[in-house]
């Protein structure tokens, strides 16, 4: 028997079906497509519009989407991570309710918050479960309903954000496939720069803190795009020469879509050229927790047995991080 690995045998998405595009936003705040797409290379976004649904329901519909393409029952599944910084509930886990809402009876579920790091925070949590030997089937998801904390007067945030979520199952793998390496980081300076200011055990909701629009999502962008432009370059680069890869040995790279200039900055340190580069912001917006799996959903029938995949993601805390995979499927 060879060494176990983690590796990725499906992939699932659900984006909602309301398009909120650039030129809807010029009607909401003073924007203009031009000034978006140069800034960001957002052309729209997908926003949950129904009432009463919340990231459980995209989360759901991503995993219903993954079982039905892998041809597999939910009571196969063992564990369900579900990465997020919307969950439906504070206290209630949300990864608890899809588990019982898709039929897993036979898997245990917790959420994971790490901002837009969650999903990558997430890999490194589900391989080392199925590397253990003691679960052979984890399903994680990244989902996040972000227009449920925007400020759609405030223009800094509402045209970067969008809704929508994506799943990957985790496997045992003995070819040597899948889950390679990994480096994570954090530093918690990140705080001051990007951040829901109340709702939390420092500041609890209250009449003042609903006037004074703080539990809407605050950000400092030019501190941010400092910090993940440096670090999303450097965690990269760093994962490259660990690994000995040189630009013709990564097949693709698979950036969180926060911002274009930031996956372009990214890709230019490791030399990795554009048609390497996976790519939906331009659709999408970013979708935190969701932005890594929807690419692989998206970019799915490209990827061949044995291509080397590097993920690069940053995310507010501050948190971010590279991780070094081997595709384990043709589609």
């Amino acid at each position: 028997m060879g060494k176990i690995s983690a590796a990725i045998t499906a992939v699932g998405k659900y984006v909602p079906d309301y398009v909120l595009t650039n030129k809807e936003l010029e009607t909401m705040v003073d924007t203009n497509d031009e000034w978006i797409t140069t800034r960001t290379g957002i052309k729209e976004r997908r926003i949950l519009k129904e009432e009463g649904r919340g990231t459980s329901f995209m989360a759901i519909k991503a995993a219903e989407d993954l079982l039905q393409k892998r041809g597999i029952k939910p009571t196969e599944i063992d564990l369900i991570i579900v990465g997020t910084a919307t969950p439906d509930l504070q206290v209630a886990a949300t990864a608890a309710y899809v588990a019982s809402e898709i039929g897993a009876t036979n898997a245990f579920a917790f959420d994971l918050e790490a901002a837009c790091s969650s999903f990558l925070y997430g890999m490194s949590t589900a391989s080392s479960y199925v590397e253990s030997g003691r679960y052979k089937k984890v399903l994680l998801i990244g989902a996040d309903k972000m227009s449920s904390i925007l400020d759609y007067t405030d223009r800094t945030t509402c045209i970067i954000f969008g809704d929508g979520a994506g799943a990957a199952l985790f496997e045992p793998n003995e070819e040597g496939l899948g889950f390679q390496d990994e480096y994570l980081r954090s530093d918690g300076i990140g705080r001051n720069f990007l951040k829901i200011d109340a709702g939390g055990s420092i500041l609890p909701a209250s009449e003042e803190t609903v006037k004074n629009k703080q539990h809407y999502v605050f950000q400092d962008g030019k501190t941010v795009f400092k910090y993940a432009v440096s670090n999303m370059a450097e965690v990269s680069a760093k994962i490259m020469e660990r690994n000995n890869l040189e630009e013709k040995d990564v097949d693709w790279l698979v950036p969180h879509q926060a911002n274009k200039r930031i996956i372009d900055a990214t890709a230019s340190r490791m030399g990795v050229g554009p048609s390497k580069v996976m790519m939906n912001i331009q659709k999408y917006g970013n979708t935190t927790s969701a932005t890594l799996p929807l690419l692989l959903a998206d970019y799915e029938n490209q990827l061949k047995k044995g291509d080397n995949l590097v993920f690069a993601a940053f995310g507010g805390g501050f948190t971010w991080g590279s991780i070094f995979l081997k595709w384990a499927y043709n589609s």
